[in-house]
């Protein structure tokens, strides 16, 4: 189910039965504490993390001034939460650029962790941004790699150096390069290897004794749990990293190399891979991870993505359609395709508040690509008044729909079955309309 889930349920369920106490005592926190040390378990955060993690909460949560608060269960909430952020680096970490270009990047990682697609992700972001990115392809070893890159940057426009010699000697001519042509940030890809490969790891030392490289990231594969956290500390030893970007977020992980690789090696994640799409790589926000695991959600990288994807006026006509009370089916159609254009829609959903673990909830609102053919299929197969009036396609309508759109009647009833549970969340998140024009004042209800 994707980034975190188990654990966001769990913890849901945590703070429910505390909030359905009202007041606590001790021994109240004190189960709370020992369910939520499970659940982190559960998810694969390391053990001494965890223990250190419920000590700092137990100490906070049991003193006087949270059990005999008005609201002790948001207390102990809140104060999850916040050492949930500060054991994930409290601040967001950037990317160090140098004050004068180029800036060097330099990849490094086991086999498989997805060093190659992140570089070329990481040089899309900064494209993005107004840089000049140059990658290099300095994996030797893995057949097939230098091509790879090679046509990662064709997809996104970015020059890829390679040339035949060692690795070292690649990183050392595509610097001379970028300072010949102008480019301001040189990403290096390395060859995945061993931490324990000395032979390997030695040659990592050479190529940033050669280049000298502002940031040496690690990239880790999410999905390995703790092992990722051993791998960390292995190559911080013999290479003094930078930062560590997390791939394969999107994945049935656990979540628990988030939880632990910046305690256990200090090492802040920078980046977190969020999707297979090149535009897929999101700054790592401790705060606003911090929520998403507690299904607060993460409105702010909603808006960021939706800016970065949608025209501005488009997006404030598609907003005041989405929060009227004609909300109807033309409009749920063009919303999932302007969805889809910001990536998978699990994702989108897992960013906004209460969804982070409405395992249910997600299963029936889940479309892959083929879904979203079908549902515009059906929708076109409407009529007018019933695209905007749903409520009275009754049987017969429900038949001809099916026939008229290649599709069954059960396709169909799904299908209003979505949209009805998409207008009920909308009115639970937005609330009343008194509640929208607070929250929306330049909009006209």
């Amino acid at each position: 189910m994707g980034l975190f889930f188990g654990l966001t349920e769990k913890l849901q369920e945590v703070f429910k039965k505390l909030r359905n106490k009202g007041k606590l005592t001790e021994e109240d926190v004190n189960a709370a504490l020992r369910e939520i040390r499970l659940a982190l378990l559960e998810a694969d955060v390391n053990y001494k993390v965890v223990k250190d993690f419920i000590a700092r909460i137990k100490e906070r949560a049991v003193g006087q001034e949270v059990i005999q608060s008005l609201s002790p269960a948001h207390q102990v909430v809140k104060i999850v939460r916040d050492e949930l952020v500060s054991l994930m680096g409290g601040q967001s970490a950037r990317l160090n650029l140098a004050p004068k270009p180029p800036t060097v990047v330099m990849l490094v990682g086991l086999q498989g962790s997805g060093k190659t697609t992140t570089a070329a992700k990481l040089a899309l972001s900064l494209k993005k941004q107004g840089r000049r990115p140059l990658l290099v392809a300095a994996d030797v070893y893995r057949p097939a790699a230098v091509k790879q890159l090679q046509v990662l940057g064709e997809q996104i426009q970015v020059p890829v150096w390679s040339r035949p010699g060692n690795p070292v000697e690649i990183a050392a001519s595509a610097m001379h390069e970028a300072n010949h042509k102008g480019y301001d940030v040189v990403i290096i890809d390395t060859a995945g290897r061993l931490h324990i490969n000395e032979e390997l790891m030695q040659e990592l030392e050479e190529i940033k004794a050669r280049v000298k490289p502002h940031e040496v990231l690690l990239v880790v594969d999410a999905m390995t749990g703790q092992d990722a956290v051993t791998v960390a500390e292995t190559f911080h030893q013999r290479l003094g990293l930078d930062g560590v970007v997390l791939t394969k977020l999107d994945g049935d992980t656990r979540g628990g190399a988030a939880l632990s690789i910046r305690a256990v090696t200090g090492c802040p994640i920078k980046f977190v891979g969020v999707g297979e799409k090149l535009d897929m790589l999101e700054p790592f926000h401790p705060d606003r991870m911090a929520d998403r695991i507690l299904g607060m959600g993460d409105v702010l990288t909603l808006i960021e993505k939706a800016q970065s994807t949608i025209d501005a006026e488009q997006a404030a006509a598609m907003q005041k359609r989405l929060l009227s009370d004609d909300f109807n089916l033309e409009d749920f159609l063009e919303h999932l395709r302007q969805f889809r254009k910001m990536g998978p829609l699990e994702h989108i959903l897992s960013l906004l508040p209460g969804f982070g673990g409405v395992k249910k909830l997600k299963e029936e609102l889940q479309f892959d690509e083929k879904e979203l053919i079908r549902v515009e299929a059906i929708i076109n197969s409407m009529t007018p008044e019933e695209r905007r009036h749903p409520e009275i396609i009754d049987g017969s309508r429900k038949r001809r729909i099916a026939r008229g759109s290649g599709t069954t009647v059960q396709d169909v009833n799904r299908l209003l079955k979505q949209f009805e549970q998409t207008k009920k969340l909308i009115r639970q998140f937005m609330g009343s309309k008194q509640l929208r024009k607070k929250r929306f004042p330049n909009l006209k209800f």
